[in-house]
């Protein structure tokens, strides 16, 4: 549900290239699908840009200096990392290993089963600085639900994940991506960012690693967000893979909210690379 082909490639090479192709047109028919139920959407880098441009006397690319240690997209080729639907059991695994690559994530939590049945994952979550954010209790299409039930599913979430952390997550990404106007209005009223995404490999669908690999850097772009569950067979073995491989074409992760920095997210913008 989110969202590449060189010059003509040799005869013995064209299977690959096709296979890319395809994965390239399915990533674009899913964005175009998600649009149609979507409000209007910013792009990260976009924010971030409009607020580098404000804080720099109104000089057109001038630059606000950021904190000491805190990346700057603007120069550095950035790409979020982020993570739906746990925390499982395979969580603490995916911990050590962003632990041992210094990699920053975002985790869009899930209440019911997950972090009622994990809360010290949660904890550890947060204690190892990656962002937390609200992925609802129950995982409902919000777009079919009723006003109250969509802020019910929200608040529920966010009061237990500030109970586990001491803080109240900024961030949610609606279930399939799915969202509104009304949706907007309440997560707008619970100082809630929605954030989508650009890359997605579908890990729902196949428990291959390797496949999981490919469709992610496949899509992979400077200012994407990559949407991965860890809450899937496949899922958190494909994960060192995809950052060495972007390590090497010269990413830096960082979490959503490093990633339109200096900007803050804004409760009820749905961002969208």
């Amino acid at each position: 549900m989110a969202a590449s082909s060189g010059p003509t490639a040799p005869r013995a090479r064209r299977p690959r290239r096709t296979r890319r192709t395809a994965v390239a047109a399915l990533a674009l028919a899913a964005l175009t699908a998600l649009s149609a139920c979507t409000p209007g959407t910013v792009a990260p880098a976009d924010e971030r840009a409009d607020a580098h441009e404000a804080g720099g006397d109104g000089r057109p690319g001038a630059r606000v200096k950021l904190a000491k240690g805190e990346v700057d997209c603007a120069v550095a080729k950035c790409i979020a990392l982020t993570f739906d639907g746990g925390p499982g059991k395979d969580t603490p695994e995916l911990l050590d290993l962003l632990k041992r690559e210094e990699v920053p994530a975002t985790f869009f939590l899930l209440g019911r089963k997950h972090i009622e049945k994990y809360p010290e994952t949660v904890t550890r979550i947060a204690e190892e600085g990656h962002e937390v954010a609200n992925h609802t209790w129950n995982h409902p299409r919000l777009t079919e639900i009723e006003p109250e039930e969509i802020r019910e599913e929200l608040t529920r979430t966010q009061k237990e994940i500030e109970r586990l952390t001491g803080s109240e997550p900024t961030l949610m990404r609606p279930p399939q991506g799915r969202t509104d106007d009304t949706v907007a209005e309440i997560t707008e009223e619970l100082g809630l960012a929605q954030v989508l995404w650009s890359t997605t490999a579908k890990d729902y669908s196949t428990e291959d690693s390797g496949l999981i690999t490919e469709r992610t850097l496949e899509q992979a772009g400077r200012d994407g967000v990559i949407l991965l569950h860890d809450i899937y067979k496949g899922t958190v073995p494909a994960v060192p893979a995809i950052i060495r491989s972007l390590k090497k074409d010269g990413y830096t992760f960082v979490t959503v909210p490093q990633l339109m920095a200096p900007a803050k997210p804004r409760p009820g913008t749905v961002y969208r690379p």
